[in-house]
């Protein structure tokens, strides 16, 4: 069986080796059994019950709420040569037949059901098919306890009680403990095994950004956006005004862009999307009802202009950018006036207590002065033995100082204005602002009128959260967001604790992050090439009037500019080519590159014999790399090459004996394939891929 779902993982989707778990998960439903799969966003939760559907003979059916993702499933599995296809509401009645129809006569392999259109025809003619699979996306929808509560699923564990023999899946990428409990309650899940996949997206950088005005708001994010042309984002707006103002705002400086909420009419909200992922509009403007039906492998960042309400969303929607495994950027902003907008949302809903708790926790998140990644993934209770490297923490770690007298000056305000007031009013009596409300309740009267006049406001509204992310005071937001002190509050306030502040980032601080660069696909890309081959990618995506990246992603684009695959074996060993893509798109792609091959050649030096030039005058690698301004990695494949055709290079200086024993441990185990990434991963990302490709060369030249 191993060998089947391997060949199909290949032959049908074009990789080499299958993700953490996901190997476990299709064994375990092709025993017949029940799982519970938890995956982040682009963590691979579909192939899960794809290849699972492809080895059964008969339907797999898939529960999904989301109408517009169910399209581009279809589209993506048909482009790969599987029998797909959806029944949701936004079919007509005649395509609804036709879908039926080959339901009923054994052509299709999947087929996709909303679970309004699931309930309605579940005994009907869907009791006719011979339903071997049935996974269910979006699970935590279930769930009272999820972020997005759907009643419609809750009727879902009588269909499951109809099929006692048919494996079911549950799929997630969000749910906490307390929701997970209550997903497998719902579903009628029997026996079922819980399989948690790692939540850190390494290739995601984490930034957050507070106080800071509307004017300058909108300022950085076209310096942001103008820095990074023609790439795809997503800015996520608390509501429909600012998506409009935000997109306006973008549009006058030419960028192209468009904006998205729940008050367009469909048909308009339908053509947004399209175009955004069919690339033909860069960037989206959109309140939180947009995403959800996306399963576009180019976003390269996503923005929120306004504090998300709660981790699960937050991690959802970043994780909409670098599904292709690619380096992305977030960045999030918030202010205290979004938390007191959730906060009043809160008091008018259902759940008020949870959703507070779980507003409270992101804005915890935001106000973070330690690893935010670490923040995030201990929320889904994984975590990062070592700080991450690559959120705005990490590269600028703040500096701590001894803040007891600060922390008694702001604890003394708060108590002499008899904790009926908020933040902003505490402030103003420290700095000892002249207004109208401070003269009108006499304020300038209090001991503690002016004591910190010498802070500014916002270092003033850093400390003052700090102070509560501490536990010392509470927001009461049922009482106009009055500041109370807490027990703890009141040990520093009279001497008996002593409190421990960080000093806010200044704006210069911000301006010197370094961005951490992921290692994302091996050798040099051509970027002319890169360029020629989107242009192939989007007008085959035009003809066939399907996404781009459905054709083939940025990443395997990316590898193909660099590897330059010319024959059939060569370009179907890139990553995410499998045998129906090849037939159908791989002549055109590899006529190009064959003439980029052929301009190449008499142009310049070939690069190896370049760095083979400087090899031989004395030069380290290190420095070679510094001096053509490549990666080390690089260099190293280059020196690999030149000792593989026979050239004068001692490997052995750069490598240990028990390094090269690792990697040809690994480089058996994973059938001798050309690709350092499996190998990076089984070596559990502790061996560089410089020294992977090191010890491949002296594995091959001395067998």
């Amino acid at each position: 069986m191993k060998k089947q779902t391997h060949t199909l993982l290949k032959n049908i989707f074009g990789y080499e080796t299958f993700r953490p778990l996901q190997e476990e998960i299709i064994d375990r439903t092709i025993e017949g059994k029940d799982s519970f799969v938890l995956m982040p966003t682009g963590g691979g939760k579909s192939m899960c019950f794809q290849i699972p559907a492809l080895i059964f003979d008969g339907i797999t059916i898939v529960v999904s709420p989301l109408i517009s993702l169910m399209k581009d499933q279809v589209q993506a599995l048909k482009a790969n040569g599987i029998k797909a296809d959806f029944f949701n509401s936004s079919i007509t009645p005649e395509k609804e037949n036709t879908v039926i129809d080959k339901a009923l006569k054994g052509e299709l392999q999947l087929l996709y059901l909303s679970p309004e259109k699931l309930i309605s025809v579940s005994n009907t003619w869907l009791k006719e098919l011979n339903i071997k699979l049935v996974a269910i996306d979006e699970a935590h929808c279930v769930s009272m306890w999820g972020h997005d509560f759907r009643p419609e699923y809750t009727q879902l564990k009588t269909f499951r009680n109809s099929l006692p023999s048919v494996p079911f899946m549950a799929l997630t990428a969000t749910a906490d403990k307390s929701a997970r409990k209550d997903i497998e309650a719902q579903l009628g899940l029997k026996n079922s095994k819980l399989f948690i996949s790692s939540f850190d997206r390494k290739n995601l950088s984490i930034e957050v950004r507070g106080q800071v005005t509307k004017k300058k708001k909108l300022q950085e994010i076209v310096n942001f956006i103008e820095r990074r042309k023609n790439e795809s984002g997503i800015i996520y707006c608390l509501s429909r005004k600012n998506t409009e103002e935000v997109a306006d705002y973008l549009k006058d400086l030419r960028h192209s862009v468009a904006f998205y909420h729940a008050g367009m009419n469909p048909e308009e909200r339908e053509r947004v999307q399209t175009e955004f992922i069919n690339d033909d509009t860069k960037i989206i403007v959109a309140t939180i009802a947009f995403g959800m039906g996306i399963d576009k492998s180019n976003v390269r960042f996503v923005i929120h202009y306004n504090l998300p309400k709660n981790l699960e969303g937050y991690y959802q929607e970043i994780g909409r950018s670098g599904r292709d495994g690619l380096a992305a950027e977030t960045l999030l902003y918030y202010n205290m006036r979004d938390f007191v907008l959730y906060s009043q949302f809160a008091d008018g809903g259902a759940n008020t207590a949870m959703q507070k708790e779980k507003l409270n926790r992101m804005l915890q998140f935001a106000e973070a002065k330690s690893c935010r990644r670490k923040i995030l993934l201990s929320y889904f209770g994984e975590h990062l033995a070592q700080d991450c490297g690559n959120c705005d923490v990490c590269e600028n770690p703040p500096k701590g100082f001894e803040g007891t007298i600060l922390t008694q000056k702001a604890l003394s305000g708060i108590a002499r204005m008899g904790e009926k007031e908020g933040i902003t009013m505490l402030i103003n009596v420290l700095r000892g602002s002249n207004n109208a409300d401070i003269h009108a309740k006499q304020f300038f009267n209090l001991k503690t009128y002016g004591i910190g006049k010498d802070v500014s406001f916002y270092d003033w509204r850093d400390y003052v959260i700090q102070m509560a992310n501490q536990g010392l005071i509470e927001i009461m937001y049922s009482e106009s967001s009055a500041l109370k002190i807490s027990p703890i509050g009141w040990k520093v306030l009279k001497g008996e604790k002593n409190i421990q502040l960080t000093t806010p980032l200044s704006s210069e601080d911000k301006k010197k992050k370094q961005k951490v660069v992921k290692v994302v696909a091996e050798g040099e890309i051509n970027t002319d090439l890169f360029t020629e081959l989107k242009k192939i990618r989007y007008f085959i995506s035009r003809e066939e009037n399907v996404p781009a990246y459905i054709i083939f992603n940025d990443k395997s684009l990316k590898l193909m500019a660099s590897q330059l695959p010319v024959s059939e074996n060569e370009f179907l060993a890139i990553s995410g080519v499998g045998m129906n893509k090849m037939e159908q798109y791989g002549e055109e792609f590899m006529k190009v590159i064959r003439r980029f091959k052929s301009i190449e050649k008499p142009r310049k030096t070939p690069t190896t014999i370049e760095t083979f030039n400087l090899y031989k005058e004395g030069l380290t690698p290190a420095e070679i790399a510094k001096k053509r301004g490549l990666s080390i990695t690089t260099i190293f494949s280059h020196l690999s090459q030149l000792y593989i055709e026979g050239k004068e290079v001692e490997l052995d200086n750069y490598i240990t004996k028990e390094v090269v024993s690792k990697v040809g441990i690994a480089f058996n185990e994973l059938g001798r394939k050309m690709e350092l990434k499996p190998i990076y991963e089984k070596l559990n990302e502790k061996i560089s891929y410089g020294e992977i490709r090191l010890g491949i060369a002296l594995i091959l030249k001395n067998e």
